[in-house]
């Protein structure tokens, strides 16, 4: 199988520049020696690019079945894979947080749902505080819910006082 790299460290070491170029990654020890040592100097220099590198939103577009707020916690409906507010105290379908509103949409729109890394969150949050999702449809809460038959789902935490960090949970029923 020709790849057009040679079968050698120098090879590896052009395979590694072409990746890294192409991702923007910061080559900091570069020029890399056509040697072992600069094997090592450009994979360190991969390696410290991976935080970087890492998207900071990871989502998909759906269909609303409701209208929905920016920041709104929702599930999917298992009938048709259309999104809408989840809360607490429903089913525990409607406990099953799939993500996050990234914006405002009516019912029938599509929306982007969040469902790893930073929502710019439209309320205040607190940083370093955990948050579950609410019996108030599409809410989160530092306080879980506490009575029989609803669903704490753990759905992430405060990063700053805007942003919110998503960490999704299973919802656990309570007796």
């Amino acid at each position: 199988m020709a790849t057009g790299y040679e079968p050698n460290i120098e090879g590896a070491i052009a395979v590694l520049v072409d990746l890294m170029t192409a991702n923007a990654f910061t080559m900091t020890r570069q020029p890399y020696e056509p040697n072992y040592r600069g094997l090592v100097d450009a994979v360190i220099d991969l390696k410290e690019g991976f935080p970087v590198f890492a998207p900071e939103r990871i989502g998909f577009d759906a269909t609303t079945f409701e209208a929905v707020a920016d920041g709104d916690a929702l599930y999917m409906r298992s009938s048709d894979g259309q999104v809408g507010k989840a809360q607490a105290d429903g089913t525990q379908d409607e406990a099953l947080v799939v993500g996050f509103a990234d914006d405002a949409a009516a019912s029938g729109a599509t929306v982007k749902v969040l469902v790893a890394g930073l929502l710019d969150y439209p309320s205040t949050i607190d940083p370093g505080d955990v948050y579950f999702l609410s019996t108030t449809p599409g809410a989160i809460s530092t306080s879980p819910p506490t009575g029989s038959g609803e669903f704490v789902a753990r759905v992430g935490e405060g990063a700053t006082t805007s942003e919110f960090s998503i960490q999704l949970e299973p919802p656990m029923r309570l007796n």
